[in-house]
Protein backbone atom coordinates (compact mmCIF):
# COMPACT_ATOMS: atom_id res chain seq x y z
CA UNK A 1 0.00 0.00 0.00
CA UNK A 2 1.26 3.50 -0.38
CA UNK A 3 1.22 6.13 2.35
CA UNK A 4 0.03 9.18 0.35
CA UNK A 5 0.57 12.25 2.71
CA UNK A 6 -1.95 13.60 5.60
CA UNK A 7 -1.70 16.33 7.32
CA UNK A 8 -3.98 16.09 10.41
CA UNK A 9 -5.29 19.37 11.98
CA UNK A 10 -6.31 19.82 15.49
CA UNK A 11 -8.58 23.18 16.62
CA UNK A 12 -7.35 24.16 20.00
CA UNK A 13 -9.28 26.79 21.88
CA UNK A 14 -8.49 26.77 25.98
CA UNK A 15 -8.24 23.24 25.89
CA UNK A 16 -5.19 22.07 26.47
CA UNK A 17 -5.53 19.45 28.92
CA UNK A 18 -7.38 17.70 25.69
CA UNK A 19 -4.87 18.89 22.79
CA UNK A 20 -1.86 16.87 24.51
CA UNK A 21 -3.55 13.78 25.43
CA UNK A 22 -5.00 13.21 22.13
CA UNK A 23 -1.99 14.48 20.56
CA UNK A 24 -0.17 11.69 22.75
CA UNK A 25 -2.09 9.38 21.34
CA UNK A 26 -1.70 10.40 17.93
CA UNK A 27 2.12 10.11 17.86
CA UNK A 28 1.67 6.47 18.73
CA UNK A 29 -0.01 5.83 15.52
CA UNK A 30 0.79 3.16 12.62
CA UNK A 31 0.92 5.84 9.71
CA UNK A 32 3.96 6.73 8.27
CA UNK A 33 3.02 9.78 6.78
CA UNK A 34 1.83 12.74 8.09
CA UNK A 35 1.62 15.97 9.67
CA UNK A 36 0.36 17.34 12.81
CA UNK A 37 -1.08 20.48 12.60
CA UNK A 38 -2.01 22.59 15.88
CA UNK A 39 -4.36 25.42 15.12
CA UNK A 40 -4.78 27.64 17.98
CA UNK A 41 -7.58 29.69 17.54
CA UNK A 42 -6.68 32.86 20.04
CA UNK A 43 -6.90 31.01 23.71
CA UNK A 44 -6.55 33.28 26.27
CA UNK A 45 -5.94 30.48 28.79
CA UNK A 46 -1.98 28.73 28.60
CA UNK A 47 -2.64 26.83 26.29
CA UNK A 48 0.49 27.87 23.83
CA UNK A 49 3.00 27.02 26.54
CA UNK A 50 1.62 24.04 27.87
CA UNK A 51 1.70 22.42 24.34
CA UNK A 52 4.85 23.51 24.02
CA UNK A 53 5.82 22.25 27.29
CA UNK A 54 4.58 18.62 26.45
CA UNK A 55 5.89 18.74 22.94
CA UNK A 56 9.69 19.30 25.17
CA UNK A 57 8.48 16.57 27.48
CA UNK A 58 8.30 18.31 30.51
CA UNK A 59 4.37 17.67 30.80
CA UNK A 60 3.57 13.91 31.37
CA UNK A 61 0.27 12.74 29.55
CA UNK A 62 -1.31 9.46 30.84
CA UNK A 63 -5.28 8.33 29.72
CA UNK A 64 -7.33 5.18 30.03
CA UNK A 65 -6.61 4.41 26.61
CA UNK A 66 -2.54 4.32 27.19
CA UNK A 67 0.71 4.79 29.46
CA UNK A 68 3.00 7.71 28.51
CA UNK A 69 5.79 7.22 26.38
CA UNK A 70 9.23 9.46 26.29
CA UNK A 71 10.38 7.69 23.26
CA UNK A 72 9.57 10.75 21.06
CA UNK A 73 9.91 13.58 23.41
CA UNK A 74 11.70 16.19 22.48
CA UNK A 75 8.95 17.07 19.48
CA UNK A 76 10.41 19.69 17.62
CA UNK A 77 7.72 22.76 17.36
CA UNK A 78 7.50 24.74 14.58
CA UNK A 79 5.46 27.89 15.41
CA UNK A 80 4.13 30.22 12.33
CA UNK A 81 1.69 33.05 12.79
CA UNK A 82 -1.78 33.63 11.38
CA UNK A 83 -0.44 35.72 8.60
CA UNK A 84 2.97 33.74 7.40
CA UNK A 85 0.30 30.86 7.29
CA UNK A 86 -2.28 32.55 5.23
CA UNK A 87 0.95 33.54 3.04
CA UNK A 88 2.05 30.58 2.64
CA UNK A 89 5.70 31.01 4.40
CA UNK A 90 7.51 28.28 6.16
CA UNK A 91 10.98 28.78 6.27
CA UNK A 92 11.89 26.24 8.11
CA UNK A 93 9.94 24.01 5.60
CA UNK A 94 13.58 22.17 4.83
CA UNK A 95 14.46 21.41 8.61
CA UNK A 96 10.60 20.25 9.48
CA UNK A 97 11.38 17.61 6.45
CA UNK A 98 13.98 15.90 7.67
CA UNK A 99 12.26 14.94 10.51
CA UNK A 100 9.99 12.05 11.37
CA UNK A 101 6.19 12.49 11.49
CA UNK A 102 6.56 11.84 15.30
CA UNK A 103 9.21 14.40 16.03
CA UNK A 104 7.73 17.40 14.88
CA UNK A 105 4.66 19.64 14.85
CA UNK A 106 3.56 22.71 13.13
CA UNK A 107 1.68 25.21 15.75
CA UNK A 108 -0.27 27.90 13.59
CA UNK A 109 -1.51 30.82 16.34
CA UNK A 110 -4.27 32.59 14.83
CA UNK A 111 -5.39 36.04 15.91
CA UNK A 112 -8.52 35.61 16.71
CA UNK A 113 -11.32 33.01 17.75
CA UNK A 114 -12.62 31.70 14.24
CA UNK A 115 -14.61 29.41 14.98
CA UNK A 116 -14.54 25.83 14.11
CA UNK A 117 -14.61 26.48 10.30
CA UNK A 118 -12.59 29.54 10.15
CA UNK A 119 -9.78 28.36 12.35
CA UNK A 120 -9.84 24.77 10.28
CA UNK A 121 -9.59 26.64 6.62
CA UNK A 122 -6.43 28.40 8.32
CA UNK A 123 -5.07 24.76 8.63
CA UNK A 124 -6.40 23.83 5.68
CA UNK A 125 -4.76 26.11 3.38
CA UNK A 126 -1.80 26.21 4.71
CA UNK A 127 -1.72 21.89 4.33
CA UNK A 128 -2.72 22.26 0.76
CA UNK A 129 -0.19 25.66 -0.49
CA UNK A 130 2.73 24.82 1.29
CA UNK A 131 2.65 20.82 2.48
CA UNK A 132 0.93 20.07 -1.04
CA UNK A 133 -0.76 17.08 1.13
CA UNK A 134 -3.02 14.36 -0.32
CA UNK A 135 -5.40 14.43 2.15
CA UNK A 136 -6.72 16.80 5.11
CA UNK A 137 -8.12 15.28 8.37
CA UNK A 138 -10.09 17.19 10.72
CA UNK A 139 -10.14 15.84 14.03
CA UNK A 140 -11.50 17.17 17.59
CA UNK A 141 -9.36 18.12 20.45
CA UNK A 142 -11.35 15.84 22.85
CA UNK A 143 -10.80 12.54 21.28
CA UNK A 144 -8.45 9.58 21.74
CA UNK A 145 -7.34 7.65 18.31
CA UNK A 146 -6.47 3.96 18.03
CA UNK A 147 -3.04 3.47 16.19
CA UNK A 148 -4.79 2.53 12.93
CA UNK A 149 -7.12 4.84 13.02
CA UNK A 150 -5.32 6.60 10.36
CA UNK A 151 -4.02 3.64 8.16
CA UNK A 152 -7.96 2.44 8.00
CA UNK A 153 -9.13 5.70 6.36
CA UNK A 154 -6.68 5.92 3.84
CA UNK A 155 -7.31 2.38 2.91
CA UNK A 156 -10.45 3.05 1.75
CA UNK A 157 -10.42 6.63 0.78
CA UNK A 158 -7.71 5.03 -1.93
CA UNK A 159 -10.07 2.13 -2.95
CA UNK A 160 -12.71 4.56 -4.65
CA UNK A 161 -11.62 7.77 -6.59
CA UNK A 162 -15.48 8.84 -5.47
CA UNK A 163 -14.96 8.54 -2.20
CA UNK A 164 -14.30 11.71 -1.22
CA UNK A 165 -15.02 12.03 2.81
CA UNK A 166 -14.11 8.91 5.21
CA UNK A 167 -14.97 9.05 8.47
CA UNK A 168 -14.64 7.11 11.73
CA UNK A 169 -16.35 5.15 14.55
CA UNK A 170 -16.61 7.27 17.42
CA UNK A 171 -17.08 6.17 20.71
CA UNK A 172 -18.01 8.06 23.82
CA UNK A 173 -14.90 8.47 25.87
CA UNK A 174 -16.08 7.52 29.06
CA UNK A 175 -19.95 5.98 29.52
CA UNK A 176 -20.82 5.28 32.70
CA UNK A 177 -17.77 3.49 32.96
CA UNK A 178 -17.90 2.12 29.77
CA UNK A 179 -15.73 2.21 26.60
CA UNK A 180 -17.44 0.52 23.88
CA UNK A 181 -20.84 2.94 23.31
CA UNK A 182 -21.15 4.03 20.18
CA UNK A 183 -21.56 7.94 19.74
CA UNK A 184 -21.00 7.83 15.77
CA UNK A 185 -21.56 5.28 13.30
CA UNK A 186 -22.31 7.07 10.28
CA UNK A 187 -25.30 9.54 10.01
CA UNK A 188 -27.91 11.29 7.89
CA UNK A 189 -29.23 14.85 7.89
CA UNK A 190 -32.31 16.16 6.22
CA UNK A 191 -32.05 19.16 4.33
CA UNK A 192 -35.69 20.10 4.79
CA UNK A 193 -35.76 20.50 8.22
CA UNK A 194 -32.00 20.60 9.02
CA UNK A 195 -32.31 17.72 11.33
CA UNK A 196 -29.50 15.22 11.51
CA UNK A 197 -28.65 11.96 13.03
CA UNK A 198 -25.99 9.62 14.39
CA UNK A 199 -26.30 6.18 13.33
CA UNK A 200 -25.74 4.12 16.69
CA UNK A 201 -25.41 6.46 19.48
CA UNK A 202 -26.22 5.39 22.76
CA UNK A 203 -25.88 2.00 21.72
CA UNK A 204 -23.55 -0.69 23.14
CA UNK A 205 -21.33 -1.82 19.68
CA UNK A 206 -22.29 -4.84 18.22
CA UNK A 207 -22.01 -6.63 14.84
CA UNK A 208 -24.02 -4.12 13.26
CA UNK A 209 -21.93 -1.36 12.91
CA UNK A 210 -19.28 -3.15 11.73
CA UNK A 211 -19.63 -2.47 7.79
CA UNK A 212 -18.13 -0.14 5.65
CA UNK A 213 -20.90 1.96 4.16
CA UNK A 214 -21.97 5.19 2.36
CA UNK A 215 -23.95 8.01 4.56
CA UNK A 216 -25.28 11.40 3.62
CA UNK A 217 -23.22 12.85 6.68
CA UNK A 218 -19.31 12.56 8.00
CA UNK A 219 -19.46 14.30 11.33
CA UNK A 220 -16.02 16.87 11.59
CA UNK A 221 -15.18 15.02 14.70
CA UNK A 222 -12.82 12.62 12.47
CA UNK A 223 -13.54 13.89 8.90
CA UNK A 224 -10.89 12.41 6.62
CA UNK A 225 -10.96 14.61 3.23
CA UNK A 226 -8.93 14.22 -0.35
CA UNK A 227 -7.36 17.77 -1.34
CA UNK A 228 -9.96 17.96 -4.48
CA UNK A 229 -12.87 18.38 -2.34
CA UNK A 230 -11.61 21.08 -0.27
CA UNK A 231 -10.37 22.98 -3.56
CA UNK A 232 -13.60 22.64 -5.38
CA UNK A 233 -15.66 23.73 -2.17
CA UNK A 234 -12.63 26.17 -1.02
CA UNK A 235 -13.05 24.04 2.65
CA UNK A 236 -15.94 24.84 5.06
CA UNK A 237 -18.19 27.78 4.89
CA UNK A 238 -17.43 30.14 7.37
CA UNK A 239 -21.02 31.27 7.47
CA UNK A 240 -21.43 28.80 10.38
CA UNK A 241 -18.59 29.49 12.92
CA UNK A 242 -19.40 26.52 14.42
CA UNK A 243 -22.45 23.65 14.30
CA UNK A 244 -23.23 22.37 10.73
CA UNK A 245 -20.32 23.30 8.87
CA UNK A 246 -19.40 19.24 8.46
CA UNK A 247 -22.65 18.48 7.38
CA UNK A 248 -23.22 21.43 5.02
CA UNK A 249 -19.46 20.37 3.21
CA UNK A 250 -20.69 16.64 3.30
CA UNK A 251 -24.44 17.77 1.66
CA UNK A 252 -21.71 19.67 -1.28
CA UNK A 253 -19.26 17.19 -1.57
CA UNK A 254 -22.46 14.62 -2.54
CA UNK A 255 -23.88 17.17 -4.49
CA UNK A 256 -20.57 17.37 -6.60
CA UNK A 257 -20.79 13.31 -7.12
CA UNK A 258 -18.70 12.24 -4.12
CA UNK A 259 -19.33 9.29 -1.39
CA UNK A 260 -18.96 10.10 2.77
CA UNK A 261 -18.38 6.90 4.01
CA UNK A 262 -17.48 5.28 7.70
CA UNK A 263 -15.25 3.12 8.04
CA UNK A 264 -15.66 0.88 11.69
CA UNK A 265 -11.86 -0.05 11.44
CA UNK A 266 -10.96 3.44 12.55
CA UNK A 267 -11.39 3.73 15.89
CA UNK A 268 -11.58 6.50 18.36
CA UNK A 269 -13.22 7.80 21.39
CA UNK A 270 -14.81 11.51 21.88
CA UNK A 271 -14.70 13.56 25.45
CA UNK A 272 -18.70 14.31 24.52
CA UNK A 273 -19.96 17.38 26.29
CA UNK A 274 -16.80 19.26 26.68
CA UNK A 275 -17.19 21.46 23.74
CA UNK A 276 -20.12 23.49 25.69
CA UNK A 277 -23.15 21.76 24.97
CA UNK A 278 -26.36 22.99 26.72
CA UNK A 279 -24.69 26.40 26.84
CA UNK A 280 -26.10 29.80 25.37
CA UNK A 281 -23.49 29.46 22.41
CA UNK A 282 -24.20 26.11 21.87
CA UNK A 283 -28.21 27.10 21.74
CA UNK A 284 -27.41 29.94 19.43
CA UNK A 285 -25.03 28.38 17.25
CA UNK A 286 -27.30 25.16 16.94
CA UNK A 287 -30.33 27.05 16.36
CA UNK A 288 -29.16 30.11 13.91
CA UNK A 289 -27.04 27.58 11.63
CA UNK A 290 -30.01 25.04 11.16
CA UNK A 291 -32.03 28.16 9.66
CA UNK A 292 -28.70 29.22 8.01
CA UNK A 293 -28.43 25.19 6.20
CA UNK A 294 -31.91 24.80 5.24
CA UNK A 295 -31.76 28.55 3.50
CA UNK A 296 -28.80 27.25 1.49
CA UNK A 297 -29.98 23.53 0.47
CA UNK A 298 -33.49 24.50 -0.31
CA UNK A 299 -35.66 26.16 -2.55
CA UNK A 300 -37.16 29.42 -1.62
CA UNK A 301 -40.62 27.62 -1.39
CA UNK A 302 -39.48 25.24 0.69
CA UNK A 303 -37.47 27.83 3.08
CA UNK A 304 -40.40 29.78 3.70
CA UNK A 305 -42.40 26.15 4.34
CA UNK A 306 -39.73 25.30 6.73
CA UNK A 307 -40.04 28.63 8.59
CA UNK A 308 -43.87 28.75 9.21
CA UNK A 309 -43.43 25.18 10.62
CA UNK A 310 -40.00 26.15 12.42
CA UNK A 311 -42.00 29.06 14.01
CA UNK A 312 -45.22 27.82 14.88
CA UNK A 313 -43.75 24.51 16.19
CA UNK A 314 -40.56 24.35 17.15
CA UNK A 315 -40.44 27.62 18.78
CA UNK A 316 -43.26 26.86 21.57
CA UNK A 317 -41.56 23.74 22.42
CA UNK A 318 -38.51 25.67 22.74
CA UNK A 319 -39.87 28.61 25.07
CA UNK A 320 -41.75 25.15 27.23
CA UNK A 321 -38.52 23.93 27.35
CA UNK A 322 -36.52 26.82 28.67
CA UNK A 323 -38.40 28.58 30.29
CA UNK A 324 -40.88 26.21 32.41
CA UNK A 325 -38.38 22.70 32.32
CA UNK A 326 -34.76 24.26 32.73
CA UNK A 327 -36.02 27.49 34.18
CA UNK A 328 -32.96 29.61 32.22
CA UNK A 329 -33.91 32.66 30.50
CA UNK A 330 -30.85 32.89 29.03
CA UNK A 331 -31.18 29.88 26.87
CA UNK A 332 -34.37 31.03 25.68
CA UNK A 333 -32.64 34.39 25.01
CA UNK A 334 -29.85 33.45 23.05
CA UNK A 335 -32.36 30.97 20.97
CA UNK A 336 -34.77 33.91 20.22
CA UNK A 337 -31.13 36.04 19.05
CA UNK A 338 -30.36 33.07 16.70
CA UNK A 339 -33.73 32.77 15.05
CA UNK A 340 -33.57 36.50 14.56
CA UNK A 341 -29.98 36.10 13.19
CA UNK A 342 -31.20 33.00 11.34
CA UNK A 343 -33.45 34.69 9.74
CA UNK A 344 -31.50 37.70 8.56
CA UNK A 345 -29.24 35.56 7.01
CA UNK A 346 -26.19 36.83 9.97
CA UNK A 347 -23.01 34.37 9.69
CA UNK A 348 -19.89 34.09 11.68
CA UNK A 349 -19.79 34.99 15.23
CA UNK A 350 -22.28 36.02 16.68
CA UNK A 351 -22.32 35.32 20.61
Amino acid sequence: MDYPRVSIIILNWNGWRDTIECLESLYRINYPNYDMIVVDNDSKDESIEKIKEYCNGTIEVNSKFFKYSEDNKPIKVFEISEDKARSNKFLEKEEYEKLNPNKRMILIKNKDNYGFAGGNNVGIKFALDVLNSKYVLLLNNDTVVDKDFLIEMVKVAESDEKIGIVGSKIYYYDYDGRSDVVWFAGGGINTKTGYGWHEGDHTIDNRAYNKIKEFDFITGCSMLLKKEILEKLKGLDELYFACYEDSDLSIRAKKLGYKCVYIPKSILWHKLGVSGNGSPASVYYQTRNRILFVRKHNAFIDYILFLIWFLSYDSVKKFIYFIFLKKNFQLFKAYCKAVFDGIKGRGGKGI
